[in-house]
């Protein structure tokens, strides 16, 4: 069984925190800010994000004229303004209204937005077929992407400067896995795969203002732009990388968390033998259950479930996805026929704290303090990257006006 540590510790662990941070400030120690110039060519500032990966179809249009173009690049044909197309799988190809090809780009002129299945995205999209299914790709300017995935991420009510960490972070993570996607359809996913981006809907004006604040800044470590992961919730301490990667990056060092304020620091769930039978195959009526192996920290390695018919082990990131828990920080009780999990945190413990990060902006610390704690030994580095065109149209389009016709 996994021993959770009591709050009085996590308080104990927080005060601590705060004294070294405190202490940085007064004799400037890891906390400073280092300034240097990456130069990247200008394509690199731009996103492929997949914001429809497989579908049946795809729906697409756009709040401006839109030009169809083929895969080679060669302009097919227009999708009039506020009206919409649907693209289906043909024959291992695509088929867009009267056209059939491998794919085709949708890009809108003037600035416009273009719409994908539900959602009003900037930038331009491919479609292309995979596995006989349609994947619709969002290739977007990175500060514009950056727009969609900070208010996906956190809420735009939060402490301006824990969006700036936000944002700097983000953008840290998406050129990251750029880098290493170079001969892959996208660079990121639109969920919590990769990190949540929900275009046009997630933009409001603070987070516009957090990320144009930081633009182009990006958190390295030894030159390097690193992968910035992050998460809800730590439930009262973040965790080494190695714990639960098993490997090291060392800017991802275990620190004191500030997410005391979260809904989900503490948490407990119930399952029935049945429900656990159902979600778990191989073991059949769960008799009985033993963590094997667990981090310093207590999160989940490895669980032993036996039951009427068998035994299975799981790791702690299979128990998670099978009863759906927030986070593997949790002891499991069976009693009689009922399991109750009590938990703390939520998502994998690395990284920025997504409320550890609101914590420490509502003492009054700044983004860069926030980022340097979280990430260990790292710099803020500045990034040069194409300056993002302003738009003519509405920041929000009213989906009265804009919002196409589904048909043809």
């Amino acid at each position: 069984m996994t021993l959770l540590r009591q709050p009085l510790v996590a308080g104990l662990l927080v005060n601590r925190a705060l004294v070294f941070l405190k202490s940085g400030l007064k004799h400037g120690l890891s906390l400073s800010v280092v300034w240097w110039l990456i130069a990247l060519p200008a394509l690199a500032a731009e996103m492929r994000v997949a914001v429809g990966d497989r579908l049946s179809q795809a729906v697409v249009g756009s709040s401006t004229p839109a030009v169809i173009k083929n895969g080679a690049g060669q302009g097919v044909g227009q999708i009039p303004q506020g009206r919409s197309i649907t693209i289906t799988p043909s024959g291992g190809g695509l088929r867009l209204a009267d056209w059939q090809g491998q794919a085709f780009w949708v890009e809108p002129t003037a600035g416009g937005y273009v719409f994908i299945n539900d959602k009003w995205y900037r930038g331009r999209v491919l479609v292309v077929p995979v596995d006989g299914k349609v994947t619709a790709v969002n290739w977007v300017d990175i500060e514009a992407y950056l727009y969609g995935v900070v208010g996906s991420e956190m809420p735009a009510s939060w402490p301006q400067e824990a969006l700036k960490a936000q944002a700097v972070a983000a953008r840290s993570y998406a050129l990251y896995r750029r880098d290493r996607t170079q001969g892959d359809l996208f660079d990121v996913a639109s969920t919590t795969a990769s990190q949540v981006y929900r275009g046009l809907a997630a933009e409001t004006p603070s987070v516009q203002a957090a990320v144009n604040a930081t633009q182009g800044q990006v958190i390295t470590y030894g030159g390097r732009i690193i992968e910035a992961v992050f998460h809800s919730a730590s439930g009262g301490h973040t965790e080494n990388s190695e714990d639960i990667w098993q490997r090291a990056a060392p800017y991802l060092r275990g620190v004191a968390d500030f997410d005391q304020d979260a809904p989900v620091f503490q948490w407990s769930e119930t399952f029935s033998t049945q429900q656990i039978e159902q979600r778990i195959s191989g073991i059949g009526r769960l008799q009985s259950v033993a963590t094997e192996r667990a981090t310093p920290r207590g999160r989940i390695v490895s669980i032993r479930l036996q039951g009427s018919r068998g035994t299975r082990t799981l790791t702690g990131t299979e128990l998670r996805q099978a009863l759906g828990l927030r986070s593997t920080l949790c002891s499991l009780t069976l009693a009689g026929d009922t399991l109750r999990v009590d938990g703390r945190g939520y998502g994998h413990g690395l990284g920025m704290s997504q409320w550890g990060a609101r914590g420490l902006a509502t003492r009054g610390y700044n983004y860069q303090q926030i980022l340097a704690y979280y990430y260990q030994g790292t710099a803020l580095s500045n990034v040069r990257v194409a300056n993002l065109q302003k738009q003519n149209v509405p920041l929000l389009p009213s989906p009265e006006a804009l919002r196409p016709a589904l048909g043809q």
